[in-house]
């Protein structure tokens, strides 16, 4: 029995998709990053129960700290991007949190900027409020702890490959670094979209739209580049594709990172059969249904999908590129820079 619906709905569900292939399917999976954070905050008496906690969130994590605010007695705001819908919005005013939304922007670079400004000018008017820097702060890995006991126990022995977004980098990156303190020999394949500047792709653009949640046009300190062994930019037209195929091969209705770490999976599967490969659904597609889903009839088929494999940022083209970034230094992202590799696949 839980006392809150924030510890009930955080565990995934293991799904096997495939030969050595699992979807972890999370209801919303930064649940475990807002209920760890909140827990150190507390703890650590840098704030206390009645604080008012604030942040910017595209609709995920916004949800998860209105549900470890309400948890834990702390009161909520978020700044937010226009992929906030109705539905969530009407959660977030029923759990006590207050929200405001930004200009509509298909810019990721403008939709961002705006929102960490607005954070700016909020935290000059009400100095006591704590701004939880979930792009910045790596108080967000520690709630991933329990999740890497969750992939430890699913798969108890032989070598791992995770796959999914890299966003602030406290999922995939915390997932594979607990692991490997753990001693599992991890390979960590992070899926970025286009225009997302934390892997050097600041230079290109999706013509679509952009996928929430899991790139960046401004910089986030709690990125771990060195952790990451792979990275995948997928555009929004093959992490549709991928996303339909996924809800209708398996019946998992999950969001667009989902679809493209799913893409990114089999194929990294594909390539080394020698791992289990596992892959996050972080939420489920509901707040796409009209923007991707209701366009399935357009979906291409997966095996008419593979990506182009790089050595230099240079080369990235849409609508899929792959390279191995072989745990490098952000200090090596400036594109020309890169010495020659070998792909491994």
């Amino acid at each position: 029995m839980h006392d809150h619906l924030a510890e009930a709905i955080k565990d995934p569900d293991p799904i096997r998709v495939g030969d050595d292939l699992i979807c972890l399917r999370f209801e919303t999976m930064k649940v475990y990053s807002a209920l760890g954070a909140v827990r150190h905050l507390l703890d650590s008496g840098a704030v206390k129960p009645g604080d008012t906690l604030i942040d910017s969130s595209s609709g995920i994590y916004a949800h998860a700290l209105a549900l470890a605010c309400h948890r834990y007695g702390m009161k909520c705001h978020i700044v937010g991007s226009t992929t906030v819908d109705r539905p969530l919005k009407i959660q977030l005013e029923i759990l006590g949190a207050t929200i405001e939304q930004v200009p509509s922007s298909n810019n990721l670079q403008l939709d961002q900027n705006l929102r960490v400004r607005r954070i700016g000018e909020i935290l000059r008017d009400n100095p006591t409020y704590h701004w939880m820097r979930q792009y910045h702060d790596e108080i967000h890995y520690l709630g991933y702890s329990a999740v890497a006991d969750l992939v430890d126990d699913l798969v108890p022995t032989g070598p791992l490959c995770l796959v999914g977004g890299v966003g602030t980098g406290a999922s995939t990156g915390a997932i594979a670094a607990f692991l490997r303190d753990r001693g599992r020999d991890v390979n960590l394949v992070g899926v970025q979209p286009f225009g997302s500047i934390t892997f050097g792709a600041g230079h290109t653009q999706d013509p679509e739209m952009i996928i929430a949640g899991i790139g960046s046009s401004i910089e986030f300190q709690n990125v771990r580049h060195d952790l990451y062994d792979r990275l995948h930019w997928v555009s929004f037209e093959y992490a549709m594709s991928a996303a339909v195929d996924l809800l209708r091969t398996s019946g998992v209705f999950a969001g667009l990172s989902a679809g493209a770490a799913y893409l990114s999976a089999l194929w990294e599967h594909n390539c080394d059969s020698s791992r289990k490969h596992v892959f996050l659904a972080a939420d489920t597609g509901t707040r796409y249904v009209e923007s991707a889903f209701a366009r399935h009839a357009e979906a291409r088929p997966m095996n008419a999908m593979r990506p182009r494999e790089i050595e230099s940022l240079d080369d990235l083209a849409v609508p899929w590129s792959a390279m191995s970034w072989d745990r490098r230094e952000s200090s090596q992202l400036r594109r020309r820079e890169f010495p020659s590799a070998t792909p491994s696949h």
